[in-house]
């Protein structure tokens, strides 16, 4: 969070600094936006556990990804977000999560990874890749000028990748573990105009499913405050969430994904 003091403080200089220059031009209320473009950056803290069973069913090794492979546990990365508005209830809602990260360490205690055994003193390289592609629609129940709440339904791509890789004279490993999939979710959107320049944007989507041998969830949350310093450009500041919980008991690829990552955000939104 201490990285993120001097953004904090920018962001404020950047409102005060627009709020003694900007010109009184006409009012646009955030409600009636027709497209939305939002740009910027995440601070996401993230905890992953998992465990990667065997193809002929034998458990694998519960694994604190952060703690036994030391991934990253703190990583910056791009926001990107576009909205359109069909008419003036319905809309539709992009979004798109990458996350990345890399770990290495010499392990401490035996591990099972899908087919693969671990030895203590393993040098192991570590990946796991997180990608969420996100289209919804919306429905504005409640529309007016100073507040918007819209029901949603939307269809997330997921896409997560693991690996482990050992590199030695006599040792080579090279396990990899891909799972991909549409998950729904259902949620509200929240807009709610506090003044002519200040607005806050809410977020929740989240959705548990329990199909034959698969049983998950995902969920979304977000918060966040805006300033509009122009009629079509806004700066805002706020915190996400994303939670996937992704557990399977068939034969072949049996195991569980518990990932949680979550921070501020910093980001310019442009609207017409």
């Amino acid at each position: 969070m201490n990285s993120w003091k001097p953004a904090g403080a920018a962001l404020l200089l950047m409102l005060g600094t627009a709020a003694a220059r900007a010109e009184d031009g006409p009012y646009f209320s955030p409600t009636a936006d027709r497209v939305r473009i939002t740009l910027g950056v995440l601070q996401n803290s993230s905890s992953t556990n998992l465990r990667v069973d065997s193809t002929a069913g034998v458990l694998g090794t519960p694994i604190d990804a952060e703690k036994d492979l030391a991934l990253d546990k703190t990583k910056i990365g791009p926001k990107f977000q576009a909205m359109i508005r069909v008419s003036e209830r319905h809309r539709l809602r992009f979004d798109y999560l990458t996350l990345d990260r890399n770990g290495f360490k010499n392990i401490d205690r035996p591990i099972s990874f899908r087919n693969e055994n671990l030895v203590v003193g393993d040098p192991v390289d570590s990946q796991l890749s997180l990608r969420t592609l996100g289209i919804t629609y919306g429905y504005s129940f409640i529309h007016g000028d100073r507040f918007e709440l819209a029901g949603t339904i939307g269809v997330n791509l997921l896409d997560l990748s693991a690996r482990a890789k050992v590199q030695q004279p006599t040792r080579h490993i090279d396990q990899r573990e891909d799972q991909a999939g549409p998950f729904p979710t259902l949620g509200l959107d929240a807009t709610w105009v506090i003044s002519k320049r200040f607005y806050l944007d809410a977020r929740v989507q989240y959705l548990k499913l329990n199909i034959d041998q698969f049983d998950g969830s995902l969920g979304f949350y977000e918060l966040s405050a805006l300033y509009r310093w122009r009629a079509n450009v806004s700066m805002g500041l706020g915190y996400h969430q994303e939670r996937a919980k992704l557990a399977s008991t068939k034969t072949t690829e049996s195991g569980y994904f518990d990932f949680d990552t979550r921070g501020p955000e910093l980001f310019l939104r442009i609207a017409f």
